[in-house]
């Protein structure tokens, strides 16, 4: 069940900025209308009456209006976007936003009142497995560790020990270094798959044989309580549950981490697996 949090609102604040696909949208300028909605904790502000437990809606306002007048969007779509982001990347305590942005006076030539995008972003956890077989092991799992911490809107929070284990599948190769790690993250499933693919790559992995041998492989084995599938991705992972290289640095991070389909912890799973 997804965590609720407590809600912060900012409605139809005017800003007069320079966004738009016309010329001169972008040089006269014209007012906007932004209206926000702040997921946060409010527990601890309620408590001590301390406005520095909380989350300024008055900062927030003026970061709002200064970034929005020192930045140049053609579309609503980017600037909201961009706009989310660095408000999730600068703001301690906001786990999600919604934000709309409004254009009164869209250059359409018909009535209208206005125009507007309106878009949810936040925080994620996300579980991922990592195991190496070939050449300097440790170093290429540390070297994802690294690399998965620069990548704007992440951040490692956890890591299990690095474990020796049999391979899975083709047995006929050397054993593995498997860890899992767990993610905080700005990007959706897709995004944080090709960053992971990108990372695997930079170590020269490579795909030959399915189960086979490899530098550095990434998968992501829970992304908050989500079920989802497409073409190139299952989460949770498919085979997760069969799988001990997993289950085991996994418990050491997050035991009571429940599987959102089978209903089960990861140490059940771990458990019956060992059994």
């Amino acid at each position: 069940m997804e965590k609720t949090y407590d809600k912060i609102t900012i409605e139809d604040l005017e800003v007069f900025a320079n966004h738009g696909v016309f010329p001169e949208e972008n040089v006269l300028g014209q007012k906007f209308l932004i209206s926000a909605t702040l997921y946060t904790d409010t527990r601890r502000a309620g408590l001590t009456d301390d406005l520095a437990a909380s989350i300024h809606y008055g900062e927030i306002s003026s970061f709002i209006d200064r970034y929005l007048k020192e930045h140049t969007f053609k579309l609503l779509e980017c600037a909201a976007e961009s706009l989310a982001r660095e408000l999730l990347l600068q703001t301690p305590g906001l786990h999600k936003i919604q934000l709309q942005i409004k254009k009164p006076w869209a250059p359409i030539k018909l009535p209208l009142k206005t125009v507007g995008v309106e878009i949810e972003r936040g925080w994620h956890t996300a579980y991922i497995a990592l195991g190496s077989n070939m050449g300097d092991r440790e170093k290429h799992l540390n070297s994802a560790l690294k690399a998965l911490d620069l990548i704007e809107g992440c951040s490692v929070r956890k890591v299990s020990r690095f474990l020796e284990t049999p391979p899975y599948g083709v047995t006929d190769q050397d054993d593995f270094l498997n860890a899992c790690l767990e993610l905080r993250t700005l990007l959706p499933p897709e995004e944080l798959l090709n960053e992971l693919n990108r990372i695997e790559l930079s170590e020269s992995r490579e795909r030959i044989v399915h189960w086979g041998p490899r530098t550095l492989d990434l998968d992501i084995i829970f992304y908050d309580d989500l079920v989802w599938e497409s073409d190139s991705l299952c989460i949770p992972h498919v085979e997760m549950h069969k799988r001990k290289f997993v289950l085991e640095p996994l418990s050491e991070i997050a035991p009571y981490k429940r599987h959102p389909v089978y209903g089960k912890t990861v140490w059940e799973m771990y458990q019956e697996l060992t059994d």
